[in-house]
Parts: structure tokens; sequence; C-alpha cells
């Protein structure tokens, strides 16, 4: 598929050009979703849709939210997941604990990894910051290794700023 795919397809990341031209287009598609709807649950829904309908080679897509001191599921696409998530553990909770960006090529290398389903051996996983505090993280999961790369990452930076900037969060 081009980079002109519509939400519902998945889109060519198959060159470094052309990831960053699926990423780009991925926000403007960002951005008109979040056009007039800033409600949380709402907006980390479509988020988490868009992402998974769109990305090819994810099993999993979505958000942790911090509640407590601990990460507890929030909006995801794919198949059922863990519901809480001690920060520190986990690369979710690697990330919520040191706040950067978690790009894991093989989870089954990663000390203490959390195995919430089988099939995943990929995983990269953002902090979500609201005025510079921790509100969440994104996760994505995979199941091929090696599938995300620095460039995964800076697109879905810059999606997250999107839509941190277009949300309302409690």
């Amino acid at each position: 598929m081009s980079t002109d795919a519509g939400p519902n397809e998945l889109l060519d990341m198959s060159s470094p050009e052309l990831k960053q031209q699926s990423y780009a287009l991925l926000d403007r598609q960002l951005q008109s979703l979040l056009a007039g709807e800033r409600d949380c649950i709402a907006n980390l829904a479509q988020f988490s849709a868009l992402v998974f309908q769109a990305v090819p080679g994810l099993n999993w897509a979505g958000f942790y939210l911090l509640r407590d001191a601990r990460l507890v599921l929030g909006p995801f696409q794919g198949k059922v997941a863990c519901v809480r998530i001690p920060v520190g553990r986990g690369v979710c909770g690697a990330c919520a604990e040191s706040l950067e960006v978690q790009l894991v090529p093989d989870v089954h290398a990663f000390p203490g990894h959390i195995a919430c389903d089988s099939a995943s051996n990929s995983e990269l996983v953002l902090p979500v910051l609201v005025d510079g505090r921790l509100a969440a993280v994104f996760d994505l999961d995979s199941p091929q290794l090696a599938r995300f790369d620095e460039l995964d990452a800076q697109g879905f930076q810059a999606m997250v700023s999107t839509l941190v900037a277009g949300t309302d969060w409690p």
C-alpha cells in the first residue's frame, strides 16, 4: 500500500523515506481525528485504533495510564493484556521510571520483561508527558524481532506530541 493509505489500510514502511512519509501521514490523520474532540479516553482509543490498523507488523498498540504509582491498562487494540504494571518493571515500567523511549529489539533479552502475549518479540514504549509529568505510556508490540527502529520512535514521538496537545488530561 502507498503512503496515501486511508485509516483502514496498512502503510508502506519498506524504506526509511517511505517510513517518514507514513508517519507524517499518520500524524495528519491523527490531527483530523482529534479535531473538535478533547476527551482523554476517546482520543487514546482513536489513537490506538489508527495506529493498529495502519502500521504493519503490530500485534498490540495501546496505553497504560499512570494511576497511584502503577500503570493501569487503558485504551488499546490487540489481544487481552496485563492490567497493572508496577513502575520500574518490564519494558513499560522501565519507560515510566526513566521517562525515556524504550526500543527493545528482542523482549526475551530484556531483564524483567513481562510477557502479556507470548507472540510478542519486540517492543517500543514511549512516555506520554503532560506539563512535564508522566500521564501514560504508549506501548507497541510486534511478533517480529527488531520490528522497531529510531525512525519509528521519532514518528511515534511526533504523534504523541500531537495527542498531548489535542487532549484534556485528568
